[in-house]
């Protein structure tokens, strides 16, 4: 879609640009979907000259602007399913970003999903270069609504090694073969412990935590406790009856693949 508002395109861009009316710019495939006549210039992060992929000791740190298929290229199992769950074209997953998919803050929105369950920190540059860091899991606060403050852009979100490097146990599901996510749940083993990431089927990320492997019941009962009715999605994609349904299925489902 046009954005007809825009007159400039400031690029590379950077913090200390923003000014009321502006955007942030990555793949794009998200700011260019829908109308936004509140816009009149587009501050470009993809000149910006970030590392894609930057594996470190303590884990690995992606760009906000590394592509989906860099990301699905980087040799991690769960990371690769993640990817999978845009069920989009070749074309959208070289041009989608990490930080575009996060920022867009849409409840099926996999990079969401992938940070939440691997307990990922997103790093936040304010307008005048200050730093701030926020988990995943906190960053989107409901549906397209984040913490980011007017100015403010994501930088880059770390993976700790220890959560990347686990076991992990995955499902999802859609109404149909090829569409939007309804549920996605991420299981982990969390050293003696298990954590399961509820996503897609909910407006934000939920993280049920359990310090020993629980027993069938209890993840239930967290299930049904932790993540009230109201948060549960409802949209042609699924209703929210289906949605808390198959989150209580696939909870069971990763506990009992992890504890096996």
């Amino acid at each position: 879609m046009d954005l007809n508002t825009v007159t400039e395109v400031v690029s590379p861009a950077g913090p200390g640009q923003w000014r009321p009316g502006d955007a942030w710019l990555g793949g794009g495939t998200a700011l260019f979907a829908e109308p936004r006549p509140h816009l009149s210039r587009l501050l470009d992060l993809t000149t910006a000259g970030w590392p894609a992929l930057t594996m470190r000791a303590d884990g690995l740190e992606i760009a906000a602007t590394c592509t989906i298929a860099e990301l699905a290229a980087s040799g991690h199992d769960i990371v690769e399913r993640c990817c999978h769950a845009f069920l989009a074209s070749f074309k959208i997953w070289n041009v989608a970003t990490v930080g575009g998919n996060l920022c867009a803050a849409l409840p099926a929105g996999p990079m969401i999903a992938l940070g939440a369950a691997l307990d990922g920190k997103c790093l936040i540059l304010g307008p005048e270069g200050e730093r701030r860091e926020v988990a995943v899991s906190e960053f989107v606060t409901g549906e397209a609504t984040t913490v980011l403050r007017d100015g403010e852009l994501l930088r880059s979100v770390h993976l700790p090694k220890l959560p990347l490097l686990s076991p992990t146990a995955y499902r999802q599901a859609s109404l149909h073969a090829h569409g939007r996510s309804g549920v996605l749940v991420i299981g982990r083993r969390a050293g003696d412990g298990l954590a399961i990431t509820v996503t897609a089927a909910t407006r934000r990320p939920y993280v049920l935590r359990f310090p020993e492997m629980p027993e069938p019941e209890v993840v239930q009962i967290a299930v049904t406790e932790r993540i009230p009715e109201e948060a549960y999605v409802r949209d042609v994609h699924g209703l929210p009856a289906w949605r808390r349904h198959l989150t209580r299925l696939y909870a069971e489902e990763v506990r009992r693949e992890l504890a096996g």
